[in-house]
């Protein structure tokens, strides 16, 4: 049996709404087919005051293993780095992160704010908020760049806001059945498993892409999303259009532009309105681009492309 402990740092608490939604496996599938026992989770968790003080001081002390160690939210820092802004169970939320962390044979962070910082992390960043291990896409956050948890293993991270609940559960039954060393991740610490591929990668819109043909406004069943509403798709790391989002759909494919939410820069644009939903260009060529194109490669492509866009590229293809 594999102990897991939970705890939130600053954060609105989507990703643990998002992990009691999860499906395959769901939150009680740990428990239950898996046997992890969840020591204690924010909005699980029944111990509070000195009773939570007390597990967390027997983790700390080795009195009770801790195997798995999730964190939600971000490490905040405070005035004067106190870290009083964010007290939890007699002390700073991050004293206890730091020395829980060192004692975890695992460490998971969960969501954009415990990965890279998300949303608080935003300039100017007042609280001083940090990710466990980066700070946007700059390494060191607030471990560390070199630390690692007794696995041996950097921290893991799971980003998104929120994170999909079925990212979370399926590495985490990774972790506690053994297969950690399975886990291959990327240069920000992401499970490939998962973020080796693009959201672009099965969007149903990718003919629309193709040929140039753009979408004008939101919910358009017809249209590529990246030309002109700031879809993001081309160039984020998720697996949002190849496991949909309660097995039902993703944003692209209901005609909403990927925000990119899985990618250390994340808030784009500082939220800004006019911009997060804008395709940013210089002369009509998108100021970012996907992966691997070059502005000239793009130019010309797009020139073919559009006068190659055959007629039902401009119809609506759900039209029965």
């Amino acid at each position: 049996m594999a102990n897991l402990l939970w705890l939130q740092g600053g954060a609105c608490s989507g990703n643990t709404m998002s992990f009691l939604n999860a499906e395959e496996p769901s939150a009680c599938d740990l428990v239950t087919d898996f046997g992890i026992n969840i020591l204690w989770h924010p909005s699980l968790g029944m111990e509070l005051g000195d009773n939570l003080q007390k597990l967390l001081r027997d983790c700390i002390s080795g009195k009770i293993p801790l195997d798995i160690f999730v964190f939600e939210g971000t490490v905040v820092n405070a005035p004067n780095g106190t870290g009083e802004w964010n007290r939890f169970a007699g002390r700073p939320m991050k004293q206890w992160m730091k020395e829980l962390a060192d004692v975890a044979q695992y460490v998971v962070a969960i969501g954009d704010c415990a990965t890279w910082g998300g949303i608080p992390a935003t300039a100017p960043n007042p609280s001083d908020s940090k990710g466990l291990q980066f700070l946007k896409r700059a390494r060191g956050g607030n471990l560390g760049t070199d630390w690692k948890s007794k696995s041996g293993l950097p921290v893991i991270n799971i980003p998104g806001c929120p994170a999909h609940p079925d990212w979370i559960t399926q590495i985490v039954v990774a972790v506690a059945t053994g297969r950690a060393a399975e886990i291959e991740i990327d240069e920000f610490q992401r499970p490939k498993t998962f973020f080796a591929s693009f959201t672009q990668t099965g969007c149903t819109r990718n003919m629309h892409f193709a040929y140039k043909v753009s979408a004008t406004e939101f919910g358009q069943r017809k249209g590529c999303l990246f030309y002109d509403l700031g879809c993001r798709g081309p160039m984020t790391h998720s697996p949002c259009n190849r496991i949909y989002w309660n097995r039902v759909a993703s944003k692209t494919n209901v005609g909403m532009p990927c925000i990119g939410c899985t990618e250390p820069e994340f808030p784009f644009f500082e939220l800004m309105p006019g911009t997060v939903f804008k395709t940013q260009t210089v002369m009509g060529v998108p100021k970012e681009l996907p992966f691997g194109v070059d502005k000239k490669g793009y130019i010309a492509l797009a020139s073919a492309a559009k006068i190659a866009a055959p007629a039902w590229a401009e119809q609506d293809i759900f039209v029965v």
